[in-house]
């Protein structure tokens, strides 16, 4: 298996000033502190981003500059908008953050001193800067409980309802978020940004035609980028799906083509994953709050609306979306994708849309019943040769990569949650996904419960694969 080019996925965001990595595929890092190391016989280069050292080969490094101001990007989530509200002013807004916010952390202590004070007003913006604070970093589990106390305060504050759905619906609950995005629309029935949001939350509950309204009447008030590229998103949906049905069942909404799928198939369907529904209950010890989506496309139409690169078999985006054409039942293949797919909402919903893609494609792929003996040999070629992609590299979405970087990436992936399996326990693998829900990184998720960074974690990897497959 060939060495790959490393692919630079999008990183948390980072504070200022910051050390910028040039990599030789055009790509950069930005990192608070950078070194170079020697592992072995192999040169490399060591980065920190916060808590968490990261290292990559010094020989797919151009140059290095020290200092300057590094990009601000909100965690990914996966099936959440990347979306950033507009940022309010307030009154005594300065003087309240000086309080709020100190040594780069908020002080809870002064927090709670706000909220005992006779002033509502005073009380909501402080909690309401400190959940900005909290989501300008990523951590949007937490932002979400600050912005749910400002609330509490001024229950009938635009602003706040506004940011309360964005951080409900980055955590994987956009069907709570409804209500509140409708209040906060209800209350300023003219803002566009009250407008955009409400069809933010509704495409991501499964009310794409309502979605479509609410973006127009946005976009009518003032023109915005973003909502316009989720309306053509959400138009090429509905114009796909114009003539689909519908059927429900007590955990799934399916949509479909009449024409292209019988009524026994669908049947079978809805049984297969109400089945494997029950299956990962048990296994995850979980249950996802709200019905999940489910589409059915034809090959052509899949594509169109997803414009998915040619390699993906399905996709969850939020909602399960599987190209059927030529499938007319239920086969083993078919049951593999929908396992798959079906595991990648429980693990979003667990982990508040803050699970890395390798531990969430890893998982999936336990779940469905794949093994690395098939590949297990490579894989310990490549992590002896120190060529695999590092894991903060496999932190972000497969879809930018090619189809040879995709397989490396899911064989890793599936070998990395195997491994956690087999020496922890998926109970372990559970903790992990919650300590990243209470908004752990990655890396300090690993160490409350496996006891490993990402250089341990992919050590003992190696030493696994070498042991049971060799070089």
């Amino acid at each position: 298996m060939r060495a790959l080019v490393l692919i630079l996925v999008l990183l948390p965001a980072l504070p200022a000033p910051a050390d910028v990595i040039h990599l030789k595929n055009g790509r950069t890092i930005w990192a608070d502190q950078v070194r170079e190391s020697k592992n072995k016989n192999e040169d490399r280069v060591e980065y920190d981003l916060g808590e968490d050292t990261y290292a990559i080969p010094k020989s797919s490094v151009d140059h290095i500059d020290a200092g300057g101001a590094a990009p601000v990007h909100a965690a990914s989530g996966a099936s959440a908008p990347d979306i950033t509200p507009p940022t309010p002013s307030f009154d005594h807004e300065a003087d309240i953050s000086e309080k709020v916010i100190c040594d780069g952390k908020v002080d809870i202590d002064a927090l709670a001193s706000l909220a005992q004070a006779a002033n509502p007003e005073r009380a909501a913006i402080a909690y309401f800067l400190a959940g900005k604070y909290e989501s300008d970093h990523g951590n949007f589990p937490q932002a979400k409980r600050y912005y749910e106390s400002a609330l509490h305060f001024q229950p009938d504050n635009t602003t706040l309802l506004i940011y309360y759905a964005a951080a409900l619906m980055r955590t994987g609950h956009a069907t709570e978020a409804l209500p509140y995005a409708q209040h906060a629309v209800v209350i300023a029935p003219d803002s566009p940004d009250a407008i955009a949001m409400l069809g933010f939350v509704q495409f991501a509950s499964d009310h794409t035609p309502d979605a479509i309204r609410s973006w127009k009447k946005s976009l009518a008030l003032r023109p915005d980028s973003t909502v316009s590229q989720y309306l053509a998103r959400a138009e090429r949906e509905s114009s796909a799906e114009s003539d689909f049905s519908q059927r429900e069942s007590s955990h799934f909404n399916l949509h479909f083509e009449g024409k292209d799928t019988s009524e026994t198939f669908r049947r079978d369907l809805l049984a297969t994953l109400d089945s494997e529904y029950d299956d990962l209950v048990r296994d995850l010890g979980y249950s996802p709050r709200n019905n999940i989506a489910v589409t059915l496309y034809t090959q052509q139409a899949f594509f169109d609306v997803t414009r998915a690169p040619s390699w993906t078999g399905a996709i969850n985006d939020g909602k399960l979306r599987i190209p059927v054409s030529g499938v007319s039942s239920v086969t083993p293949e078919l049951t593999h994708v929908l396992k798959h797919e079906l595991t990648h909402s429980f693990v979003s919903q667990m982990s508040s849309n803050r699970c890395p893609a390798w531990l969430n494609e890893g998982i999936a792929q336990i779940e469905e019943g794949k093994s690395s003996a098939s590949n297990g040999h490579q894989l310990a070629q490549l992590f002896a040769a120190g060529n695999e992609i590092p894991f903060n590299l496999l932190e972000g979405s497969f879809m930018s990569f090619s189809a040879p970087e995709a397989t490396v990436a899911y064989a890793e992936s599936l070998a990395a949650a195997e491994y956690l399996r087999d020496d922890y326990g998926m109970s372990e693998i559970t903790s992990i996904l919650q300590h990243l829900s209470q908004g752990s990184s990655t890396e300090a998720a690993l160490r409350a419960t496996v006891h490993s960074d990402y250089r341990q974690l992919r050590d003992e990897m190696g030493r696994k694969l070498k042991e049971r497959y060799g070089e």
